[in-house]
């Protein structure tokens, strides 16, 4: 996969007008039918369920968020915020794609932590954005073949499962996490993209360990963080059906206004907010350090955001930001 430039899609699907829509409809009609009367069921409780997935994030959702504010810019009708609950607790935020079965982002506090991973914890779908459930909470995948209710609306284990390519990359990832059961949280579905292996144990691993190290010893009170992708209408495809859009950029912003204003320059500059890129590829895939505003106009050009696109509210400029 090589990036060709030009103005690619935050959505996950080709700028084509309505055509593309309606062909995407038209297929999975067909689609539906096919699996006769007790899919058109399973379709009709999704639609029922949506309701479930929080339009306004309630309060103690917004805990992530600065200022308890969403990213601003990024709004379409395929897109569900997503209050992910794991052990009966808001853990983070998710802006999800319906359409292409991935997280547009992530939205998380960082946690101090020693990098450790939760490997033991089995993969989760999210019961908000299908079927209807007394659970708010992500659940683990069923170990029968009853993901067939929700697949429509995310990305099931089979969707990875003949990838070569492409490894399931978290977006808030488990070593940005200290309790283990945050840590756990992180292994939803509804938190991951297809990532280019040599770029996800590569450049944007080595990129989430500087920024762990760096807000472990300089950033003295909460740190928001955003990490998202956007994607140019490339999918994984399973029985001849789109089903993954495959993310062409991955993009990540920090924000910490409290931090050690005694740190080395080479880190203090980078504080209380910076950002990074990186191409989702196996070459020419390293990631770039840059400020917030800097990869929001490189945001502007390849995907498609509209001119207000605002990361942190007021670019993470605190109240009372006079300098000591």
């Amino acid at each position: 996969m090589k990036h060709r430039g030009g103005k690619v899609h935050i959505a996950g699907r080709p700028f084509k007008g309505i055509k593309s829509t309606v062909d995407w409809k038209r297929n999975n009609f067909v689609m539906i039918v096919s699996r006769g009367y007790q899919s058109i069921l399973f379709v009709l409780v999704i639609v029922m369920a949506g309701a479930e997935v929080q339009e306004n994030l309630s309060p103690n959702c917004k805990q992530f968020l600065y200022m308890g504010t969403l990213p601003r810019g990024l709004q379409q009708q395929s897109f569900k915020k997503i209050c992910q609950f794991y052990e009966g607790k808001p853990r983070f935020v998710t802006l999800f794609d319906t359409f292409s079965h991935i997280p547009i982002y992530s939205a998380y506090t960082f946690k101090r932590s020693d990098g450790s991973k939760k490997v033991d914890v089995p993969w989760m779908y999210e019961p908000q954005l299908s079927t209807v459930s007394n659970s708010r909470e992500m659940q683990p995948f069923p170990s029968e073949n009853l993901h067939k209710s929700f697949e429509d609306a995310q990305a099931v284990l089979e969707d990875y499962s003949n990838s070569v390519i492409f490894e399931r990359g978290q977006l808030n990832p488990d070593e940005h996490q200290a309790d283990i059961h945050d840590k756990a949280s992180t292994y939803t579905l509804t938190n991951v993209v297809p990532q280019v292996r040599e770029f996800n144990i590569g450049p944007w691993k080595d990129h989430e360990h500087i920024i762990r190290r760096r807000l472990n010893n300089y950033c003295r009170g909460t740190a928001y963080i955003v990490t998202g992708v956007t994607t140019s209408g490339h999918s994984i495809r399973r029985h001849n059906i789109n089903r993954l859009g495959i993310p062409t950029y991955l993009w990540s912003a920090y924000c910490c206004i409290d931090f050690d204003h005694n740190a080395p320059f080479s880190e203090r500059s980078k504080f209380p907010v910076f950002a990074a890129h990186g191409l989702n590829d196996r070459e020419d895939n390293k990631v770039q350090e840059m400020t917030v505003q800097q990869l929001e106009d490189f945001l502007k050009k390849v995907t498609y955001v509209d001119s207000s696109f605002q990361i942190f509210y007021d670019n993470c400029v605190a109240l009372n930001s006079a300098m000591p």
